[in-house]
């Protein structure tokens, strides 16, 4: 009888000690950040989480993904297990992206029968860059006068409405569609991952860039500024055929592994999956007339920069200085007397 009277104490005694232990691994978690080292308002300030609470899903099951993008261009063999996907493609050849509505029934039942405006971007992977994109962006320009980074091969393309490019934005297109009607767009990357690698001794390792889509609706002005969905995927642009050697020779490395080896790398994929993202942050939207025809100018929207990778939020670059502004001018008028 004693020992059954002493077990309920023990039992308190327990789990008084596990709350205690509880209260304490919590007791120190966000003091090494600093007031100003992180601000969830920046992140609430996004569409994606411009939302009454009560709408937010309760999990990530419920989350609304309405639509998948996808890529037919095969995943490199050689990526690690966990890793994100890398894709090969080659430099001005078309790429189909299909458009595909992968809603639920009865979710947002305010795009039925509408169109929906999505922006496609070509944009640096790793973060030092994407600090002096624009700086990068310009480089490229003086070195390739009259390209662009990336193009819509509009004869191949099937149920895109309103094709447009800015001239100031290279790596920049965007256009209409409608979620029921089957939809695809070929693009065209014209810039190659070494062009801005520096040159040391050849052979240089090109950068990695990404490819994002962000999709929006239209709001009660009939503007095209409420966020639906983003999702992007990690590519390197090869001169013509070299995706294809790339491929092979990957392949190649990874037949001659060990079983035991293979089981640490992912297969190679005929299709690559946009997976979803944060939105292309600094997006804003100044004219949504009717553009002409493609490639005509407008300001439907600016060169964000920042990172749109899916596994990190995005962060705006520095700002522009004027001593940098002046040295660009300098430049430029070095290059006029020349």
């Amino acid at each position: 009888m004693a020992w059954a009277l002493k077990l309920p104490l023990a039992d308190e005694v327990i789990e008084s000690g596990l709350v205690q232990d509880f209260d304490a691994s919590l007791s120190g978690i966000g003091q090494e950040l600093g007031a100003g080292a992180y601000s969830m308002s920046d992140v609430l300030a996004l569409p994606i989480f411009k939302q009454e609470e009560s709408s937010l899903p309760s999990d990530n099951e419920n989350k609304i993904l309405p639509f998948q993008y996808v890529l037919c261009a095969a995943t490199s063999p050689a990526v690690k297990l966990h890793d994100e996907t890398l894709t090969y493609l080659n430099q001005g050849q078309s790429y189909e992206i299909r458009m595909l509505d992968n809603r639920k029934l009865g979710e947002l039942p305010e795009i039925n029968g509408k169109l929906v405006k999505s922006i496609f971007r070509v944009v640096f992977h790793d973060r030092r860059l994407q600090y002096t994109e624009h700086q990068q962006l310009e480089g490229w320009r003086w070195n390739r006068p009259g390209d662009r980074i990336l193009d819509i091969d509009i004869p191949m393309s099937v149920g895109i409405i309103d094709p447009r490019a800015n001239p100031n934005q290279l790596n920049t297109v965007e256009f209409l569609w409608d979620p029921a009607k089957r939809t695809s767009v070929f693009i065209q990357v014209h810039c190659i991952s070494t062009e801005f690698t520096m040159r040391k001794h050849g052979g240089e390792k090109g950068v990695p860039f990404r490819v994002q889509i962000d999709t929006f609706k239209e709001n009660e002005n009939g503007e095209y500024t409420e966020h639906l969905h983003s999702a992007s995927c990690q590519i390197k642009v090869f001169k013509p055929k070299g995706a294809d050697r790339k491929q092979k020779t990957d392949r190649e490395k990874m037949e001659k592994r060990t079983p035991h080896e293979k089981e640490k790398y992912q297969p190679s994929y005929e299709t690559t999956i946009l997976t979803e993202c944060s939105p292309w942050p600094e997006i804003t939207y100044v004219n949504n007339s009717p553009s002409p025809g493609f490639n005509s100018s407008h300001s439907s929207f600016s060169l964000g920069e920042g990172n749109g990778s899916p596994n990190h939020q995005p962060e705006p670059p520095p700002p522009v200085t004027d001593v940098s502004l002046k040295l660009n001018v300098s430049y430029m008028q070095c290059l006029i007397i020349l």
